[in-house]
This record gives C-alpha cells, sequence and structure tokens, in this order.
C-alpha cells in the first residue's frame, strides 16, 4: 500500500533533531519519505496514494518497543500478586506455567499483543517458555517479535536454542531470535557454558534476567563468589554483546563488564516496584554510557503493559533515586523507550522515521488537554502522556490499531473467548 500522513507533526527520533511539522508516506513496509508538507506538483510526481490520512496536528513517531516481556503470561493478570519474587515463581507462577501447552500460549500471547497497539507498542523482546508458539501467534497477528531463548534447568535446551535461532531468523519477517536463558539461579553452570559455545559459533548476543533481586545476588556470590554478571562474563556468555534484565543490584565491576561489552541494561520499574526487588541504577548506567531499554515485564508481575507508565516510572523513580529532579531526563527516556529498544533487540530498521526505515510507527492524539499546551512534544509523552493518546499504530506498513478499533488480522472477540476458555480449564 502507498500511504500519505499530512498535516502532521513528525519526532523522527533522529539525534538532536525537533518535531516539526509536515507529513510522511509509506510505501508497503517502508517509509518513502518523511519531511516537509509537499506540493500538488511535487505530490503528483510521487504517485498517486492508496490512501491520504489528514493526521490533524497530531504526532507521529516511532513505534515503542517493550525490550522485556513475557507476553503470554497474561493468564497470571491479577491472579498472582502481593508477593516477593521468589514466592511469586514457586508459590504462584511455575504451578501454573506446568498446566500450559502451546496452543493456550499462542492465544494468551494474541492478548498481550492487542494490549501492545493501545500503548503504542509496535515490537516485544519476548521471553517465555514456548518460542515456537509466540512466534507463530506475533506472525499470523502481524505484531513485530524478537523472540529471547529462555533456557534453564526445567525447559528447553542449547539444542533448542540453535534450532529456534536458525528457524526463526529469516530475512523480511516480522519474527526473530537472539539467544538468552532464564536467570543465573535457574541454570547450571553447564548448561550456561554450552549456551556459551554457541553463542561463540553463532557470533551472537546473549540476553538473561540479571540482578533482579537483593537476594539473586547474594545466593550467586554464595555459588561461585561472584555477582550474576561476572560468573556470565567469565563463561564468555557475553563476548558477543547482549544484555540483561532488570539490573537493579550491580556492582561496580558489573558496570565495567556492561561497559566493555557494550551490554545493554533494561529497566523494567513498574514490575520492579510491585514486586518490592529495588529500583534499577538508571543514572549510574547513563553516567557510564551503558545504554539502556524499557520493558514492561510480562503481565502477571506489572500487570499493565503500558509504555507510558514505564517511561514515567524510569525518570520518577531516578529522580528519587539519585535525589535529584534533574536526573533521566525526558528526552532520554524517550530515547531508552524507542530507539534504544530497537538497538537492543537488534531491530535497526525500527530506529527512526526516516527514509528506508520500516513503517512501525504510532500517532499521538495531541488535540486532548494532558497533551497541551504542545511546548514540547518529548516531556507530554513522558510526563503527562496515556494510552489515551494514542489513535494508530502501524506495523510493517499496516495500520493495526486505529481510533480505538483494532485492524489486526484476528478479531479481538475470537482471542477473548478463547483466552477465557483456557482460564476456565486451568483455574
Amino acid at each position: 500500500m502507498k500511504l500519505r500522513i499530512s498535516n502532521a507533526w513528525i519526532l523522527t527520533m533522529e539525534e538532536d533533531r525537533p518535531a516539526f511539522p509536515g507529513e510522511l508516506h509509506v510505501e508497503n513496509d517502508r517509509i518513502s519519505y518523511a519531511g516537509a508538507a509537499l506540493n500538488e506538483e511535487q505530490l503528483s510526481a510521487m504517485g498517486p496514494f492508496e490512501r491520504s490520512i489528514d493526521a490533524s496536528g497530531n504526532l507521529l513517531l516511532p513505534g515503542f518497543k517493550n525490550a522485556h516481556t513475557h507476553s503470554a503470561m497474561t493468564f497470571l493478570r491479577s491472579y498472582a500478586d502481593d508477593l516477593p519474587l521468589d514466592e511469586w515463581l514457586n508459590r504462584q507462577v511455575f504451578p501454573m506455567e506446568a498446566k500450559l501447552d502451546e496452543e493456550k500460549i499462542y492465544w494468551l500471547a494474541q492478548l498481550a499483543f492487542l494490549e501492545y497497539l493501545t500503548s503504542g507498542i509496535t515490537a516485544a523482546f519476548d521471553m517465555y517458555l514456548s518460542p515456537d508458539a509466540v512466534g507463530e501467534a506475533s506472525r499470523d497477528f502481524g505484531f513485530r517479535t524478537v523472540l529471547v531463548g529462555a533456557m534453564n534447568d526445567f525447559c528447553q535446551s542449547v539444542a533448542d536454542e540453535e534450532r529456534c535461532y536458525r528457524l526463526w531468523n529469516q530475512p523480511g519477517d516480522l519474527v526473530s531470535y537472539r539467544l538468552g536463558f532464564h536467570a543465573e539461579y535457574t541454570t547450571s553452570r553447564d548448561k550456561m557454558e554450552a549456551l556459551a559455545d554457541l553463542a561463540h559459533r553463532l557470533r551472537a548476543p546473549v540476553f538473561a534476567h540479571n540482578s533482579e533481586t537483593e537476594r539473586e545476588v547474594r545466593q550467586c556470590v554464595g555459588r561461585y563468589g561472584k555477582t550474576p554478571t561476572q560468573v556470565m562474563d567469565d563463561l564468555g556468555l557475553f563476548d558477543h554483546g547482549g544484555g540483561g534484565y532488570h539490573c537493579i543490584w550491580l556492582q561496580e565491576e558489573d558496570f565495567d563488564i556492561f561497559r566493555q561489552r557494550g551490554l545493554y541494561a533494561v529497566t523494567c520499574p513498574g514490575s520492579n516496584a510491585k514486586l518490592a526487588s529495588g529500583i534499577a541504577p538508571v543514572a549510574d548506567l547513563l553516567r557510564r554510557g551503558i545504554p539502556v531499554a524499557v520493558g514492561t515485564d510480562g503481565p502477571a508481575s506489572n500487570n499493565c503493559l503500558d509504555m507510558f507508565r514505564e517511561m514515567f516510572l524510569v525518570t520518577g523513580l531516578a529522580k528519587l533515586r539519585e535525589q535529584d529532579a534533574a536526573a533521566v531526563p525526558a528526552k532520554e527516556v524517550l530515547h531508552m523507550a524507542t530507539v534504544n529498544g530497537a538497538r537492543a533487540m537488534g531491530l535497526t530498521q525500527c530506529e527512526t522515521l526516516t527514509v528506508g526505515q520500516k513503517a512501525d510507527l504510532i500517532m499521538i492524539d495531541q488535540r486532548q488537554p494532558n497533551m497541551r499546551p504542545l511546548s514540547d512534544p518529548r516531556k507530554n509523552l513522558v510526563y503527562s502522556g496515556s494510552k489515551q493518546n494514542v489513535c494508530m499504530t502501524m506495523i510493517d506498513g499496516k495500520i493495526l490499531y486505529e481510533n480505538g478499533r483494532f485492524c489486526a488480522a484476528v478479531e479481538p472477540e475470537v482471542i477473548y473467548e478463547k483466552v477465557e476458555k483456557i482460564l476456565n480449564e486451568m483455574r
């Protein structure tokens, strides 16, 4: 499809480029123009458009990249609450997950995709028990997903990781794959060593939960005499990059490893606050030149898949932790939620609204009172924006959500019905 969006404000997320009035064109899955308004002669030379949208002064920007989530955990939303992480996992999550199969995971993930669209999320970095089921759900739905291995002592193997890596990393597909494992505390040294060997053979980055709780770090030091970051690095897991999810209880040497290896730290403030895990040292990470991305974590621990809430918590909690109202400003947070998320996930074609990049974008309704006055769109998005402002979400050049209505391949009512049936069977 050839599409024109006119009368818009455009925030490309290019470095030091402010929002500007203009128009944006999409041809098939790519951005073909993003610039000043064109006259009739210029438009005529570009050929006819199959659809034209008047943005009426609304804001276009790249979609948010949810850099850590467990989409199919929608079945545990508002079920396993008000517990610390270790009790939450062992008493509530693991017993219920034992009842899952691939068909259930398929439909549970699609429920999360619907919520992502309403929050302006155009891609998710998804770690779960069955990557294939989530990948198929994503492909059928039309959502962009980067799968990451969840290998541990109870599910998945290094052979599974290699199979998924080769299966899902196909050019032009909405779904791709990164090596990963659940965490040091759920994964034996032998398995981590084998995954490191695979990462070396593939020259691939590795991702895992890392230093989410103080207890996790203390127990790891008890086992190995080192923190999780140091153990992973010593095993060679980070020789080709990667990153960690949460990264709350990092020590000084851990920061050095992140910086030297070019690792991404993915912060999930909503989940960390709800589980009382702690506040990530985001300002320290940034001061050391370590790239930070933002994730929602799963809908069992958050429970809301809302990047607006996450962005506000990133900056709000950082200011509180640092006792500095200037810490981690809105411009930096928005960069984390868009460009840095894309880079952490390997989505280098989904970073900015520039010619040749993938048409993964959102439109923000600036006519609502919480977005006025229009003095600084970045600050409005981070400090006062909400899901109610998302009036369009486009992925791969296709509009999947527009003015409160879903336009995805699967009808919402079908998904809701399937999920309710799954829950009735499981509980």
